[in-house]
This record gives structure tokens, C-alpha cells and sequence, in this order.
């Protein structure tokens, strides 16, 4: 498990370790130049001319001591320093004089062209304000320097927060940062700023009792335990479930679903969905159990299920309002996990009345345009504040959300946020959110919760699309391509 910090959380781990453990700012420090310098010389950075671009706040004591450590190492490396010398932070003062101290070359206006290799230290997470005069000129000369960039803790002009660039921001090679990934370096185009990261421990722990306030990120490792099967067991023991998708012209949508489901581990499926597709469906699926959209099928299979998955490729005409409304009061009834995805959200938004029979083993899986619709934002007001867009969300519609985006954001019943950092740009084609939606249910169906299916789901899904990147490329890439690799994101994490 991987944590997340935002800003506020860091800087009281950093005053936790400091004042309560009683590690000296500048042993911190000292560790995180280490941090930096051992990765710089392993990638062979030794021989090249190195600058390091230096702040007045401990960041920029950070890239001081980075050029002391180089030097001493042998490499060719310069200094500059950019704002107000009177706004430096004592820390970052004590740097400069063991710089000065050393007679390491410090330049003015440099010509960023002529070095191979630049240290960003400008600003850390803590920066909120638009990045304006000289930093915006300093940061867009980097840019077109050719240089290799390693960032310090983060790419300079990336929110720490929120991932959004302030004016202007630093593309990097590589960041380093210190203790944990922060949630600038996940979301986009924070994420796409940052380059390769890189996480390192040099001394920095979690504020007593706060780790549960923090956003997390599923690495393979945490898998296993949720993937354990009893092998003593049976297809009733793995799970049912009933999917109700497709209409006509849209049977994709239910092969998707259904397959997904299969794939999770579910050990039966039955899919429900209009009588034109049953047929394309049976020659496509024919391990699964098929019924159509009426109402007393409807009944028995929601008797019959362990977990529904409802929406995708339905429609949103009254037929699909009636049967969405007559599931979500079945499923209410019973207390199913349901997973509601693409025209299931749509009727949602549509049609408020339905709101009031939402119960908190719901899943929602909405992209961006669909999250709009339901929460009555601007795709750009989404995007300001993920965060408290999600706790927004909880408000209205009890359950689990899976935002759907770039870097999906899955905000947990009980209030638990995972950042999920598997996937790529392959996977933004039709089909691939069917195949997640029937994955999460599959999961569902194994027994897991809902909170564990949803996280669980969504990091498989992008492993997937991981593989099947690696085996055709992000261009021309199909949810079937995504389909077809769940089985190796499995296999991979148990």
C-alpha cells in the first residue's frame, strides 16, 4: 500500500518528526540531498554539467545541498539562486553559506542551454499561488533548456494538492521525493509533470493516529489477499451474478460486462437483456445463463444473485427507467451490492426520484461527463477540487464512487480515498468502461465488499490495459484487448 499526503498532511509529518521525534531539520535535509544524489549518479550524471536551480525555501535548501554532495563527488556542477536572499529560511541560508564555503561556482542568468543536467529546487508541495515575473521565466527557460530535469519532491508550479499547474510548471525526467508520493505527483497533469518518480524514506514518519485520513494507492502486493479462493470450493461458492445490459444495437456492452465478470472469478453470470441480442450473445458468452428485461425474470434472478451489475448499453427510455427503478427496489430490499454504470447514472441524473432508494452497497462508475450530469458541476469545476468533489458526491448518493478519469479516484463508503496510478491513455475507447463495471460486479459476486471490489477493480482493470499495452500499443488498443488481459493482471497479483 502506497500512501498519499496532501500538503497540509506532509508538513505536519515533517514538524512530527522534528519536533516531537527530535530529528534536526537539517539532518532531513542532509537525507533527502543523499536521496537525490545516489539516484543522479546511478542514472550517470557524474560526468555531465550539472545546475541546480535553487529557491529560498527548503526546497531550494534541498537543491544546495544536492550541488555540495555533486561537487564533492567530483562533478561539474553550478549553483543559481533565484528570488529575494532576505526571504531565505534559515535552513536554506546555512546551505548557501556551506556553497559559498566550498567555492562552488554560483552563476546569475544563466544560459540553461549549455548544461546537460538540471536540479529544480525552485518550490516545493507547499506552493498555492499562480507562478508569475521571473519564476514563470526561470521555469519556461528550463523547459526548452534540453536538459535532463530532476525535480526535488515535485515539479515546480505543480499544486501538491490538487495536481493542477499554477501558470507554469516544470516537465522533469525524474522526481525524487521524500517519505510518500503526494497527491500533485498522481493526479493529472501533475502526473505527466513529474516524469519517473521516486519515493525514499529518509526519516520521515506518519503523524500518530492520521494514516487513516490518508489517500492510498493499491500496489500488486495488496492484492493477494483479496484474490484468495477456497479450493474446496464450487461455482455456487465463487458467486452469482446478474447482469442486466444491451439494448437493441447494443449488445457489446453486455458481452463486455458479462465476459469481465467472468474473468473476475464469478462462478455463474446470468445476463439479462432485450430479446434481439440473445442470440449474438449465446454464440459470444455461452458459459452464462440468459433471461430478458421481464419483470418476473427480473424477480427470480434477483433472488437467484449474489450481485447486480445494471446499466451499461440499457438505454434511457421509460422501459430502462422501470427496470432500473424495479431493481434498485429489489436490490434495497435484499440489501445486494450493485454496481451502476453508464445509462444506469444517466436515468439517475434524469430522473431525481430515484435518488431516495440508493443504499450504501451501491457502486457508482461515472466518467467525467457523467459525474457532471449527477452532481450538476462544470467538467472544470470537477477538475478544481477532485477531493472535495468526491466528499460532495457521498452526500447525495450513499455507497462507493469510481470516478472514471486519467488517474481514477475510487472514495470508499466509509470515507477511505484510493488514487489509482495503473492504467494508461490506451484504454480511453469505447467498451472499456463495460468491462470494468462487470469486473467490479464479478468481485462483488466473490464475495468481496464493496469498497474492497471497487479499489480492486479499477487497479486490475488498468493492470490489464497495462499488458495489452505492452502487447499492441496504446494507439488502436479495444476494451476486447483489455478483456483479454485480466486474466494476466490476476495472475500476476496472487
Amino acid at each position: 500500500m502506497q500512501y498519499l499526503l496532501n500538503c497540509s498532511q506532509m508538513k505536519r509529518a515533517d514538524r512530527f518528526t522534528i519536533e516531537e521525534m527530535g530529528v534536526p531539520s537539517m539532518v532531513l535535509m542532509e537525507r533527502a540531498a543523499l536521496a537525490v544524489v545516489e539516484e543522479m549518479l546511478n542514472a550517470g550524471c557524474a560526468q555531465e554539467r550539472i545546475l541546480a536551480v535553487c529557491g529560498m525555501g527548503n526546497n531550494g535548501g534541498d537543491g544546495l545541498a544536492i550541488a555540495r554532495l555533486l561537487y564533492l563527488k567530483g562533478c561539474k556542477v553550478f549553483v543559481e539562486c533565484v528570488g529575494n536572499p532576505d526571504k531565505m529560511t534559515a535552513e536554506t541560508r546555512q546551505q548557501y553559506k556551506i556553497v559559498k564555503n566550498y567555492q562552488i561556482p554560483i552563476v546569475n542568468n544563466p544560459d540553461y542551454r549549455e548544461y546537460t543536467t538540471i536540479v529544480d529546487a525552485l518550490f516545493g508541495v507547499g506552493i498555492t499561488r499562480q507562478v508569475e515575473g521571473i519564476y514563470r521565466q526561470k521555469i519556461q527557460a528550463v523547459k526548452d533548456s534540453g536538459a535532463r530535469i530532476w525535480s526535488v519532491d515535485i515539479p515546480s508550479g505543480v499544486d501538491g494538492d490538487t495536481g493542477r499547474v499554477l501558470g507554469a510548471a516544470i516537465r522533469a525526467n525524474e522526481t525524487i521525493t521524500f517519505a510518500f508520493g503526494k497527491i500533485g505527483h498522481v493526479l493529472y497533469p501533475g502526473r505527466a509533470c513529474a516524469g519517473h518518480l521516486l519515493v525514499k524514506d529518509i526519516g520521515i514518519y506518519p503523524v500518530a493516529n492520521e494514516e487513516d485520513a490518508y489517500m492510498r494507492s493499491l500496489e500488486p502486493e495488496d492484492c493477494k489477499e483479496l484474490l484468495k479462493r477456497d479450493p474446496a470450493g464450487h461455482k455456487g461458492t465463487f458467486g452469482k451474478i446478474l447482469v442486466l445490459a444491451g439494448s437493441r444495437g447494443m449488445s457489446g456492452a453486455a458481452y463486455f460486462a458479462g465476459r469481465a465478470a467472468y474473468a473476475a472469478g464469478a462462478g455463474m453470470v446470468k445476463i439479462c437483456t432485450t430479446q434481439e441480442n440473445r442470440q449474438i450473445l449465446q454464440t459470444l458468452v455461452p458459459e452464462a445463463l440468459y433471461g430478458t428485461w421481464d419483470k418476473e425474470e427480473l424477480e427470480r434472478g434477483m433472488e437467484w444473485c449474489d450481485a447486480v451489475v445494471i446499466g451499461p448499453g440499457i438505454g434511457q427510455d421509460m422501459e430502462a427507467f422501470h427496470m432500473l427503478e424495479h431493481i434498485l427496489e429489489l436490490g434495497r430490499r435484499k440489501n445486494l451490492p450493485m454496481v451502476l454504470d453508464a445509462d444506469g447514472l444517466n436515468l439517475l441524473s434524469a430522473h431525481r426520484e430515484l435518488r431516495d432508494m440508493l443504499y450504501e452497497k451501491c457502486v457508482y462508475t461515472p466518467h467525467m461527463l457523467e459525474l457532471s450530469r449527477m452532481t450538476g458541476k462544470t467538467v472544470e469545476g470537477l477538475r478544481e477540487n477532485p477531493v472535495g468533489t468526491a466528499a460532495q458526491f457521498a452526500q447525495d448518493y450513499p455507497g462507493t464512487l469510481v470516478w472514471k478519469d486519467a488517474c481514477t479516484l475510487v472514495k470508499c463508503s466509509q470515507g477511505r480515498v484510493y488514487l489509482n496510478q495503473s492504467g494508461n491513455d490506451g484504454m480511453a475507447t469505447a467498451g472499456a468502461g463495460d468491462v470494468l463495471a462487470g469486473l467490479i460486479g464479478g468481485l462483488l459476486a466473490t464475495g468481496l465488499k464493496p469498497d474492497a471490489a471497487a479499489s480492486l477493480g479499477v487497479y486490475l482493470h488498468g493492470r490489464a490495459g497495462d499488458y495489452a499495452a505492452a502487447r499492441k500499443g496504446r494507439h488502436g488498443m479495444t476494451a476486447r484487448d483489455i478483456l483479454e488481459e485480466i486474466a494476466q493482471a490476476i495472475r500476476e497479483s496472487i
